[in-house]
């Protein structure tokens, strides 16, 4: 890929960025104004910064990533000259729907159209553009610098060969690239989510504090975070978002959001970004 788009420059996004022009690739950040991109090249080069201080980069590699970077506050310029668009916006299906709208029309015949999502059916998203055959699920984990998964969703029309380049995309970025079915939550969060609603669960019901429930898992299970510190982390109301999916995917009452989750993102209280969830952050 010579040169890749990213749209949404949050927390995926902006490390989306940040490993497509660590390794070389011209990126088209695409925000919705200049402010949101600014922040977006902000936390990039403070990540970059970290890199610098651990030795894993050099100071000529931080600023030749960033060189890499190109800013748009218009998805139509931002996508016209590139062979892969990579969608990284909030996980709501109309929003996606309506960002792969645009992106369809602007982008080049042949490029390959990816989202992030990490629950909602890419067959579903593939279906509102107008080349299904070329769209595909790429799913990275946050941090994205860090983490070395990328989950490889195939719609049902899919062709193998976006599937090839895609995978051998992830493996250039010095990722795992693991191939999935498109079911709701892929494997990832199916099976991640369930946990974290049971945890929330026990909570709710009395059983244990959070600090007690995380340390259960850590302690006794060797997770490296305990999956109420893991859900202030992904954000409550991602959290909820997804089981949200699954729930209504599967029609399976296992996957019901718990009521305290619910009750926490009306309240506000997200998890990190807000400063308050499961724990004070």
């Amino acid at each position: 890929m010579k040169k890749v788009a990213v749209i949404g420059g949050g927390t995926m996004g902006n490390g989306i960025c940040h490993v497509f022009a660590m390794n070389g690739t011209s990126v088209n950040l695409i925000e919705m104004n200049q402010e949101l991109a600014d922040k977006a090249l902000a936390t990039i080069e403070k990540n970059l910064d970290r890199m610098v201080n651990k030795e894993k980069i050099d100071s000529a590699q931080k600023v030749e990533t960033l060189e890499n970077i190109e800013t748009h506050t218009s998805t139509v310029d931002g996508v016209k000259d590139v062979d892969l668009v990579v969608e990284a916006v909030p996980e709501n299906f109309e929003l996606k729907k309506n960002v792969f709208s645009d992106v369809d029309k602007a982008a080049p015949e042949d490029a390959i159209l990816a989202s992030n999502t990490s629950s909602i059916s890419i067959t579903k998203l593939a279906a509102t553009t107008s080349r299904p055959e070329q769209f595909i699920g790429m799913h990275f984990f946050n941090p994205v610098p860090v983490m070395k998964l990328v989950e490889i969703v195939r719609g049902l029309d899919t062709n193998q060969e976006t599937v090839d380049t895609i995978e051998e995309t992830a493996k250039l970025l010095n990722k795992n690239p693991v191939e999935v079915a498109d079911y709701p939550g892929f494997v990832s969060n199916r099976v991640l989510m369930p946990m974290i609603n049971e945890a929330i669960y026990c909570v709710y019901e009395g059983v244990a504090e959070p600090e007690d429930v995380d340390s259960v898992m850590k302690l006794g299970m060797a997770h490296p975070m305990g999956p109420l510190r893991l859900a202030d982390f992904i954000g409550l109301d991602v959290c909820l978002d997804i089981l949200n999916v699954l729930h209504e995917g599967f029609k399976d009452p296992k996957y019901r959001p718990c009521p305290l989750l619910v009750k926490m993102v009306d309240a506000g209280k997200l998890g990190d970004k807000t400063g308050e969830g499961f724990y004070e952050h």
